[in-house]
């Protein structure tokens, strides 16, 4: 079952030695129930700080976050989240990494290993189910962490560049995957990048943001058909999408001429 995020009025500000550093300011955002929404913008523009304060690891200064209608006042449990880092455990195989998840739940290992082992074999990992993360490529790795991260079926997934350490075709591959996947399970997914292509192709709508200290300067509603092969980045809609993406980012003086 998906679930709605409500984001209103979102500031966040970090303290450090040489004074406070803000990261977010003035965020609202309205997130439906098992839609896929991007938050695109470039480094160090607070997207990682609002993926992290939906999930409640990060206090807002001002502002409130609800997630169907609960204000998050603390980590939120019912959600599974994916960074750039797989995170695996080194001493721990394939399928036990997954299964992490359900032994730190309280959640009964037996009833959920059938379930990680056909999860496993989705993500194109069956026979590895014994192997440990540093016999696996870094593809593989991230299959496992997203695994790991849905084999509770959350109700939101939460995914922080989970694919920026991987290179080109790994990296489209995943995609790829992560569309069908998403489109069979239908969570709410949030999912922070900075490139522009993998925005559209994954999203119902792409939310841009400015630079630090990120505010939403614009919000793009993707209506490509899926699931969203290859050839859709040559077709003339793609490459609309695309340029008033950048527009957006010129007009806001993120990217200049």
């Amino acid at each position: 079952m998906a679930c709605a995020v409500e984001v209103h009025g979102l500031d966040v500000t970090y303290r450090s030695a040489s004074g406070p550093v803000p990261a977010l300011a003035g965020v609202d955002l309205q997130v439906q129930p098992g839609e896929f929404v991007s938050i695109l913008g470039p480094s160090g523009c607070g997207k990682s700080t609002l993926l992290l304060a939906v999930a409640g690891l990060v206090t807002p200064t001002r502002g409130e976050i609800r997630i169907d209608g609960r204000p998050v006042r603390a980590p939120v449990r019912e959600i599974g989240i994916v960074f750039q880092e797989h995170l695996l455990l080194d001493w721990r195989n394939v399928l036990d990494n997954v299964l992490l998840q359900i032994e730190l739940r309280g959640l009964p290992r037996a009833t959920y290993t059938a379930s990680a082992r056909t999860l496993l074999t989705r993500m194109g990992l069956q026979g590895f189910e014994a192997k440990h993360p540093f016999e696996l490529s870094g593809g593989m790795r991230q299959r496992v962490a997203i695994a790991r991260a849905i084999i509770h079926n959350p109700p939101l997934l939460l995914m922080d560049e989970p694919f920026g350490a991987l290179d080109a075709l790994t990296r489209e591959q995943m995609r790829v995957d992560l569309e069908r996947l998403w489109m069979d399970l239908r969570s709410t997914v949030l999912f922070v990048t900075h490139d522009i292509a993998e925005a559209i192709l994954l999203s119902d709508r792409v939310v841009v943001m400015t630079a630090r200290p990120g505010q939403l300067a614009d919000i793009v509603p993707i209506a490509l058909p899926r699931p969203r092969t290859g050839d859709v980045q040559t077709g003339p809609e793609f490459l609309h999408y695309r340029t008033r993406i950048l527009d957006i980012f010129y007009k806001f003086g993120v990217l200049h001429t």
